[in-house]
């Protein structure tokens, strides 16, 4: 097993991919594990650093998560944050207790500028907190080393035994320095800065190919960046061994499957199977409502047509998809204890009666972070900064049952949204845009007549790996465009909104 420089523990943060993240921006590998991994799996990995994440429990609650305390034994720098300081305060003899006033948000921090982890960073700097408890007395041996309005112990440290911890989050982008502590921990591990998308391509493709050896792999595949950078991938590791499938759903937007056939055929040149599943997927969508359901059971199709069209080949034994991490952390608790959000169709594993192992290997990957690794495989520019598009299309873009009419509406509606967001150069300052049916109709006045027609909503946002999100403040002459186009040209559109919600409470998606 390769040494991963940086383990993280997961105590169930929705902010625990970050740290991830930002370490890897800083060009350091990490790898995030339950907070309950065997220490011998830990030990695998040959770790040069720990860092013990945030978590919703208190520490002194019965059923709290607690660690291999032997960890605390190893001798390695430690990082502690959020609840992973109370748990290190806790262990080592300390006293955690609920805040008389809980900090949530930006908070103003001063340190002890003789610590090293504070190298570089600036005294009275803005620090993100979220927590309901604090630490109310150090353990013996600790001694505080940065402190908030809020937060006597906003830092603590334990200097020979190299432990640190921090109230507040680093890892999420309103604390204005977090990269830099993190860079700073990691230099105190004596981590090398050296990891980027061409050695994490390299250990890939070395991968799959030991994995895979002399049989196939089927590679789900949409168009989307996703599964195009998985299809390059494997393409380069494994040639003709490669068996590209594209479902064409018919919930696709307007001329999708006829680019996606042109981008696979003419860009990478990989051979490409097309399904046309139309006509299945709307039956079994057919009276669906509930868009959990929606989702499950386009995720199931989705895995059952893979299989039919296994069959047809010879020596399949696995199957490839473009899974990412935002996918597992918002789908189901992997690596932690984290709240599930919503199930995405590729994530979660392969039903008992499915015969292949799945390969993917972008599952501890952000959208950016694949983005670059495309550009690496030399994948074209336009292919690899489209925006996101769901697995599960327009199903769930479109409030209550799905049909053919409303399908054709919407996509009419997203071209002229998309048409306008291109010439006005927004497309490619924003993350993600698309429309959505509401299938609420109201009141409108078209020439003389009254109209009783479809309500469309237009949502945009910015972000940086899809984990939060802000609405974009476009200009309202776009937005004033967009919706005088939508409804002179689109059928029984009489009215447009913005949707100016952010991600939380939000999500992107509307369903």
């Amino acid at each position: 097993m390769k040494n991963v420089p940086i383990i993280v523990l997961d105590f169930g943060s929705q902010y625990t991919q970050l740290i991830a993240r930002r370490l890897r921006e800083e060009k350091v590998y990490c790898e995030i594990v339950p907070y309950n991994e065997p220490l011998s799996s830990i030990l695998d990995k040959k770790p040069q650093g720990i860092i013990l994440s945030g978590g919703p429990a208190s520490v002194y609650d019965e059923d709290a998560y607690k660690i291999d305390e032997k960890i605390f034994e190893l001798g390695l720098p430690i990082l502690g944050i959020c609840y992973g300081m109370q748990l290190i305060a806790h262990h080592f003899g300390g006293e955690v207790v609920p805040a008389n006033h809980h900090e949530y948000g930006k908070a103003i921090l001063e340190f002890d500028e003789t610590v090293s982890i504070f190298k570089d960073t600036k005294n009275g700097q803005i620090v993100w907190m979220s927590h309901a408890d604090r630490v109310e007395r150090l353990p013996n041996g600790f001694k505080g080393i940065a402190k908030s309005e809020n937060s006597p112990f906003a830092g603590i440290a334990n200097i020979e035994k190299n432990i640190f911890a921090f109230q507040f989050h680093p890892e999420v982008s309103h604390s204005e320095c977090g990269s830099l502590l993190l860079r700073n921990f990691a230099k105190l591990c004596g981590c090398e800065t050296t990891w980027n998308m061409g050695s994490f391509a390299k250990e890939q493709i070395a991968k799959i190919r030991e994995k895979v050896g002399d049989s196939k792999v089927l590679c789900a595949v949409s168009g989307g960046v996703d599964s195009s950078v998985v299809a390059a991938l494997l393409h380069e590791a494994i040639k003709e061994k490669l068996v590209a499938i594209f479902i064409d759903t018919g919930l696709l937007r307007a001329n999708e499957r006829e680019k996606v056939e042109n981008m696979f055929k003419h860009n990478l040149k990989i051979p490409l199977i097309t399904v046309d599943a139309k006509e299945i997927y709307l039956s079994r969508l057919k009276g669906v409502i509930d868009p959990e359901q929606k989702r499950k059971i386009i995720g199931h199709l989705f895995i059952e047509l893979f299989e039919q069209e296994a069959k047809k080949h010879d020596g399949i034994n696995f199957l490839a998809q473009g899974t990412l991490y935002p996918d597992v952390i918002e789908s189901v608790s992997v690596k932690g204890p984290s709240k599930t959000i919503k199930s995405h169709h590729n994530v979660g594993g392969l039903p008992d009666w499915m015969k292949f192992e799945l390969i993917e290997p972008l599952r501890e990957l952000f959208k950016d972070e694949v983005r670059k690794l495309g550009v690496e495989l030399g994948l074209p520019k336009d292919m690899v900064y489209r925006h996101p598009f769901p697995g599960p299309g327009l199903a769930i873009r479109i409030m209550g049952e799905v049909n053919e009419d409303d399908l054709n509406l919407l996509r009419k509606a997203d071209v002229i949204m998309l048409d306008e967001l291109k010439a006005s150069g927004y497309y490619d300052k924003t993350w993600q845009s698309f429309t959505v049916l509401l299938n609420v109709k109201s009141v409108g006045v078209m020439g003389d007549n009254r109209t009783y027609d479809n309500t469309v909503c237009v949502r945009v946002v910015e972000s940086v790996d899809g984990m939060t999100a802000t609405f974009a403040h476009l200009p309202h002459e776009l937005l004033e465009r967009i919706s005088s186009r939508i409804i002179n040209e689109v059928d029984v559109i009489n009215r447009v909104v913005y949707d100016i919600s952010s991600k939380p409470p939000a999500t992107i998606e509307w369903e």
